[in-house]
């Protein structure tokens, strides 16, 4: 059974010859009836506040579980972001290498296409000297051959006038002596 400040103010005691001061006793339970009135207000109170802190810390609780989710969202999506900087990094750095190896192997081919031209007009070049060489020669031929002819032509005009100092003159200008 629950005791209310007024049930203590109600108690009433039966009285016998010897018994206790009345008015004492009522006073003593009006002075308890009031300080257990106050014992329980302060208990209500303090019940309240306890229920007040008790869905605070429920609520601080929810929001320490939210930020501890979201700061390891946070840690995730900085590890997901350093990974994948990473890897486009990494995949930057392959297609650099493979375009320079591009480059480069267009490069060489270039160069070996040069070097090919090169020793194509080395010979080409080889070839026209000879053909030039074999032309100014058989030029040089056809010169001395037309000289020869210009010579004997002049003879044989000197020769149809022979005198004798004539004769001397061609013996000593005939090709055979040159």
């Amino acid at each position: 059974m629950k005791l209310t400040p007024l049930d203590i103010k109600k108690q009433r005691f039966k009285q016998k010859v010897r018994g206790y001061d009345p008015v004492e006793v009522e006073t003593f339970l009006e002075m308890v009836a009031d300080e257990y009135e106050s014992v329980l207000v302060e208990k209500n109170k303090r019940y309240e506040e306890a229920s007040k802190l008790r869905v605070q810390l429920g609520d601080y609780k929810q929001v320490e579980k939210t930020l501890q989710e979201t700061l390891m969202n946070a840690q995730q999506s900085v590890n997901q972001s350093r990974e994948n900087s990473k890897r486009e990094a990494e995949i930057i750095v392959r297609e650099a290498e493979l375009k320079a190896e591009r480059i480069l192997d267009e490069a060489r081919e270039k160069l070996d296409k040069m070097k090919n031209e090169v020793s194509i007009l080395k010979v080409q070049k080889e070839s026209f000297a000879k053909r030039l060489k074999h032309l100014l020669e058989s030029q040089i031929e056809l010169i001395n051959v037309l000289e020869i002819d210009d010579d004997l032509s002049s003879v044989n005009r000197s020769a149809a006038a022979p005198t004798g100092s004539n004769q001397d003159q061609l013996i000593a200008d005939s090709p055979r002596d040159k």
